[in-house]
């Protein structure tokens, strides 16, 4: 079983009789299976379950921090670079509501965080599905001005991090750090 469909990510293989087989998460709304027989029994296969959507260790984590973030007496106690670098990894590894949820943690580290809190160059990675998304969004002129919900998140969040990059004075610095080389020859060429 995987989160993807190459089986590469999230991997949990299983073999034998059912007490080898251990309860596990995994991230995302998908799940992709392979059952392969060896031929060697002629019992009827495996039977598994799966549950979505209960509270598990991500919606916990998501509350508490969530929690701690809305506190301004608690923030200076808060490892927040430490923070960022695992939220800006949740939000490229999640998909659909965790990474939404991520993605506000995101927000609300970049508006209570000082100059240095953040590694600002570690949201390339979103940054890249956010201009993707810009991209495709421009050519689909079958549902003009309608945002999908991760694209109005991550509209709002580089939004807000460009004007705080602004206001601390690393604008230049960040926006370098973000593009890929090509994507600045491009912008110079037009």
């Amino acid at each position: 079983m995987s989160s993807s469909s190459d089986f590469q990510q999230d991997r949990h293989s299983f073999s034998g009789s059912p007490q080898k087989w251990t309860d596990f998460e995994l991230p995302g709304d998908t799940l992709y299976y392979r059952f392969t027989s060896d031929m060697s029994n002629t019992e009827w296969g495996y039977k598994f379950t799966v549950t979505a959507g209960h509270l598990g260790r991500f919606q916990t984590g998501f509350e508490i921090l969530k929690q701690m973030l809305s506190e301004e007496r608690v923030i200076p106690h808060l490892p927040l670079a430490k923070i960022w670098e695992w939220q800006v990894g949740v939000a490229c590894r999640q998909t659909g509501h965790q990474r939404l949820k991520a993605i506000h943690l995101l927000l609300k580290i970049v508006q209570s965080s000082s100059q240095g809190d953040c590694d600002l160059t570690l949201l390339k990675p979103l940054w890249q599905l956010f201009t993707h998304m810009e991209n495709n969004s421009c050519h689909d002129t079958a549902k003009p001005g309608i945002l999908l919900p991760l694209h109005r998140a991550l509209a709002e969040l580089f939004f807000v991090t460009e004007n705080r990059v602004t206001e601390l004075g690393s604008l230049q610095e960040y926006l370098l750090a973000l593009n890929t080389e090509d994507h600045l020859h491009r912008c110079t060429a037009q």
